[in-house]
This record gives structure tokens, sequence and C-alpha cells, in this order.
């Protein structure tokens, strides 16, 4: 979807938390702010050497170590690293999607169009496009899509149309990390401007007295993550008897972190008669198990369109020697303006983190064992600029809206090729190009 500002051509479109401006700001975490929020070439590598035959061994996850962001543990799987090189599709190539409706088409209350409208936004998403009208009709929705394709606007513009019907109407959002809950909560305060709508984010690793505070005032929309809403049910101050709406967003991502049994308990207590959403990245036969258990008659929407986003260019960098050295290399090039370095573990992102300070970058990290205000504090920096390089674990790979980043680098190659995808979805995002590049050492 496009964006439409008075200095730019085009139609606009809804990507929930990007507001298209080059330079953006971000408010931090808004978990307890009552009011409501207003609104490259590739470097040279050398030639690229022959594949060899024999596919590259990386690691894969254990089940266990669940949302800590990235400390899992591993073992063996084979990605062969062709999987990593892929050339971006020229934007003249790309067939743009027309759109069936506007937002000025959608039947909801003209307070929220003139929000959205006050946003730039005119043109909804694909994903949008599809699942709006049926999520208005109160239908049952299964929404599989790229990351990076507006899933975020696709529930939030129907559900505050429902709050705004009925102002007892309560919504759950159940996502896998507190960078998600905090990204769809600031997202949803700039949406209910002036409209008496309120929400409260729940997550880990913030205080928990706090977010009771909040949940003691009147809130129609929860937003929070799998273990703490658990554990704020297990305590009564939040009763899911009250809740006749629910959303799972990147369900996938919340089943691989090990969080099912928490899904399940937050679902056996909500109303039998409820309006569930479900979004996920992929389709497996674990997500369809879920779709069957937790959903009624839905609507099953699929806009995914490939692995990788065509805007992304890929390619490997092979590490014959030093790999810190050859890291630092590549980031002292001038299109390496805002890079996002993912690395296996809590301690070795830290580390690298540390070493890239030492030598003179502007960088920070974020990762499960680090405390939530300081977590926020770093990509709230990364999204403004303030900070050039963020490296984090997986827990900065999925749903996040980071805008105009330059650069993916996998310095410790992905786990699973699912985490590859939703890495380099980082960049590349909306009509713009990105490129991400994976470290493999030696001669694998």
């Amino acid at each position: 979807m496009e964006k439409n500002h008075s200095r730019h051509a085009g139609t606009p479109s809804f990507r929930g938390g990007n507001n298209g401006s080059k330079r953006p700001s971000s408010g931090g975490y808004q978990g307890h702010n009552r009011r409501p929020m207003g609104g490259t070439s590739r470097p040279a590598h050398g030639g690229r050497p022959p594949f060899n035959t024999g596919g590259f061994r990386g690691p894969v996850r254990n089940s266990g170590n669940r949302g800590n962001g990235g400390g899992r543990a591993f073992g063996a799987q084979n990605i062969h690293f062709s999987k990593f090189i892929n050339k971006a599709v020229p934007l003249e190539a790309e067939v743009a999607y027309v759109p069936e409706n506007k937002f000025s088409d959608f039947i909801i209350d003209q307070r929220l169009k003139q929000n959205i409208i006050t946003k730039g936004y005119v043109t909804p998403t694909l994903i949008q496009d599809k699942t709006i009208p049926q999520i208005l009709a109160g239908k049952d929705v299964v929404g599989i899509a790229n990351t990076g394709t507006g899933k975020t606007g696709a529930f939030l513009v129907p559900l505050i149309q429902k709050v705004i019907l009925n102002k007892f109407e309560k919504v759950l959002v159940v996502v896998p990390t507190r960078e998600l809950a905090v990204q769809i909560n600031q997202e949803l305060r700039s949406f209910v401007t002036n409209l008496g709508i309120f929400s409260t984010c729940c997550v880990g690793g913030a205080s928990i007295s706090g977010q009771i505070a909040e949940l003691r005032r009147s809130n129609n929309f929860i937003i929070g993550t799998p273990g703490r809403l658990k554990d704020l049910i297990n305590r009564r101050f939040i009763n899911p008897g009250q809740f006749n709406t629910i959303v799972l967003d990147e369900a996938d991502r919340m089943l691989d972190m090990g969080f099912i049994a928490d899904m399940k308990f937050i679902m056996a207590k909500m109303p039998t008669k409820r309006h569930t959403l479900f979004f996920s990245a992929t389709m497996s036969k674990e997500i369809e198990a879920l779709i069957k258990q937790f959903l009624h008659e839905p609507v099953v929407v699929s806009v995914r369109t490939g692995d990788t986003s065509k805007n992304v260019d890929q390619d490997i960098v092979r590490v014959t020697g030093d790999k810190m050295a050859t890291l630092e290399n590549l980031l002292k090039q001038a299109e390496f303006y805002k890079v996002l370095i993912f690395g296996r573990t809590k301690h070795g992102v830290e580390k690298l983190s540390k070493k890239l300070i030492e030598k003179g970058f502007k960088a920070d990290s974020i990762h499960g064992n680090k405390p939530h205000s300081k977590r926020q504090r770093a990509l709230s920096s990364f999204k403004d600029n303030s900070l050039a390089i963020l490296v984090a674990t997986d827990v900065a790979a999925r749903g996040l809206d980071i805008p105009d980043v330059s650069h993916v680098i996998n310095y410790d190659v992905p786990a699973t090729y699912d985490d590859y995808v939703h890495r380099i979805g980082r960049t590349g995002r909306g009509d713009k190009k990105g490129k991400a590049l994976t470290f493999v050492e030696g001669n694998k």
C-alpha cells in the first residue's frame, strides 16, 4: 500500500507502525500512557565461489526456553547457503495491486476515517482490502500473509469500529514478543485520537504493578504476551470471560516459542461464542490444528506471495579470517547507514554490541536478558536514527516495523529458513529496496 503526502506522489497505504517519513520518531513504550498517541548498492565481496554440493549445516532450535528472545538450544538442520542468495526484483517488473476499496469506502465511523486520513492513508494493502470487510461483518478470519504487508492495520481498523459501536466491547490481542505488543499499542493509539478508546499493554519484563494499576481502569483493548496475560488472569486482574473478541497475531511464532499451552489456557477461559482473528506468516499442520480448535467457520485470506520479499537483494559473505573485522569493514561503508544485525544467542549479541561500541559505532542491542525499558529505549533510538546499528536475537525478527533499514546482516546463520525469512523481512519494506547479507564461515 502506498503513502500519500502532499510532498509525495502516489496513493497512500496503511502499514502498521510506519508513517512513511524518512526520519521517523518513536514514542517509546506507551503501555501506561492513558492519552492516545497522535499522531543502496551491495559492497564488493570478491568473486563468488562455486557452491558446495553438500548442504550448509546450520543450527536449529529445540522447543525449550520459550519466549526468552534468543536463548534457545540448537541442534542441526541443513540450510544450503544458496537459499541466502537472491536478487531483488526491479520495481518496474512488479505488478502493482489495485485494491477493490479505499479506506473511505469502508463502513466505518467518520471520525475514524478522519484519523486514517490524518495519517495520510488512502489505499489499503491486499491483506487489509480482503480482511477488513470480513471482520466488519463479524466473521472469524484467518490471515496468511508475508511480513510487512499491513496485517496490523487489517485487524485494528475494523476492531476500532467495533468498539465505537459498543463502548463495552473488549478486545484481547495476543502477540509473541514485548516489542510487537508495544508497537501495536502505539499504532492503535494513533488511530483512536479523540475517540475515547483506551488500551493497555501487558508484557513480561516490565513492572507488573504498573500494569495492574492500568487494568483497574477501563480498557477496550488489552495487548500482551501469552505468559504475562496468563499470569494476570491467574491473579484475577484480567477476566477473559469479558472479552468477546481475540486476535492471535504471529500465531506461528507463538507456537514456535512454546506458547501453545498459554494460548489454549487463554482461549479456554473466553466465551464459547466469540470473534476470533488469527494471523500467521505460515500454514503448517500445527497451525491448521489450532485454527480448527479456536475458530468457527473462518474466512481464510491468503496473500502470501513467496518465501522472501521481492524487494530484498540477498547474498552471502564468505568469512575465512577474522569475522569481526569482516563485519567492521562492511559497516564502515557509507551505504550501511541503518543496519540490523542478527546473532544467535543473547550473550553473543550483547558481546558483539559492546565490541561495536568500543570501535566507535553507534550501536545497541536487544535480547531476552535485557530489561524491557532498555530494550524499548534501544529500539526507539534505532527507529529514530539515533543509532545506526542494532544487534538483536530473533526477538526482533517478527512483526517489528522499523523504517528505512538499509541492511540486515545475519552475523550468525539463523536456526531455520523461516527465521531467515522473517529476519530479512525487516528491510525492503513497503515499496523500498533492502539488502540482506548472511555470513558463511570457512569453506562450508
